[in-house]
């Protein structure tokens, strides 16, 4: 297949600004994979849809404040963006702009923190060491000097930088939410689990290579960048024991559909383990674990499409973008939700 195939029209107005509030207040689409019937709901309704033993899997990652602004000594400005860290003190990072930032070029971001260029990488990015006072947190730095990541396509700044976190989110790493997980409130958790439906957490820490534009008009030549996973012992024996009973295993977000998919294409099994992936899956994948995703509505020519295109097909897929378009559904981070069963 090529990339145009997962093209479709969205107007501007469709694509989501802020959250909806209170957030499971969002539209929900939910699609039949072996029939393509539609039925439009609310994501709050999604308790209808769920069975006693199902487990729904979520990604716990949390999105660290990673654009960070600054000058070089010319009084040039310079952007950097944290992509995945190292090192102690190091990162691999996108810079802007790249080209007038040579090997130790210091940038200045605030009274407390610098940054070094160290190497180059392929794609644009960069090794970036940062120094910063031996009795300072990093990450505390970052809560001070630091912006969220947001999508260039949300041109409103965040109000609460919590909008762009889910509500369980965890241990930092992310450079972008995994935004299925936006929909949830700690309410709505509590009543699925009432419901005799088991929650596992996974980590994925979000990097570009979820978002990075697919060049090459032939899909299977595209290369995803890596992304590190992780799952615990306790987690990875839920899943595992409910794939084995034969119970539906539901993934909130491509990241915990990549994170599973990866974790049993290696090991054969679900277990415990902390790895990295580039999987990309697009049509004619054959899914190993997963029985149905919670997901938003993705970017056109995408790899989050294509991943969705080969869970519930791809002519259901592209009909149920134009559904959601002709009903005026929101898009992309901050948007509505599928239900693909």
């Amino acid at each position: 297949m090529t990339k145009t195939d997962f093209n479709y029209h969205l107007p501007q107005e469709l694509i989501a600004q802020f959250p909806a509030e209170p957030r499971d207040h969002s539209r929900l689409l939910v699609l039949d994979r072996k029939s393509g019937n539609l039925e439009d709901k609310y994501f709050f309704d999604i308790t209808d849809y769920l069975l006693p033993g199902d487990v729904i899997v979520i990604n716990n990652s949390k999105v660290i404040p990673a654009r960070l602004y600054g000058r070089k000594s010319t009084g040039t400005n310079v952007e950097i963006l944290l992509l995945k860290q190292i090192g102690t003190d190091t990162w691999e990072c996108l810079v802007r702009p790249g080209k007038r930032l040579h090997i130790d070029t210091e940038v200045f971001i605030s009274d407390k923190l610098s940054a070094f260029v160290k190497d180059y990488l392929e794609d644009g990015k960069r090794i970036v060491q940062f120094h910063y006072p031996q009795d300072e947190n990093f990450y505390t730095i970052l809560d001070e000097v630091g912006k969220m990541p947001i999508p260039p396509y949300i041109t409103k700044e965040l109000e609460n930088n919590d909008d762009y976190q889910t509500v369980y989110a965890k241990p930092l790493g992310s450079a972008a939410a995994p935004t299925a997980g936006l929909h949830y409130t700690e309410e709505l958790l509590q009543k699925i689990k009432d419901s005799g439906v088991e929650i596992a957490e996974v980590t994925l820490h979000v990097g570009l290579g979820t978002f990075r534009p697919v060049k090459e008009n032939d899909i299977t030549k595209h290369i995803m960048h890596t992304e590190s996973y992780s799952i615990d012992e306790h987690n990875a024996s839920t899943i595992q024991k409910a794939k084995d009973e034969g119970r539906r295993i539901i993934c909130t977000g491509t990241t915990s559909c990549r994170t599973l998919e990866s974790v049993y294409s290696k090991h054969n099994c679900i277990c415990s383990c902390h790895e990295d992936t580039s999987i990309f899956i697009y049509p004619g994948y054959e899914f190993k674990v997963m029985d149905a995703l919670i997901t938003n509505f993705h970017l056109p020519e995408s790899t989050l499409i294509m991943l969705v295109s080969a869970f519930a097909g791809y002519d259901h897929t592209m009909k149920a973008y134009e559904h959601a378009v002709n009903e005026k559904y929101r898009f992309f981070s901050f948007g509505d939700a599928m239900l693909i069963q």
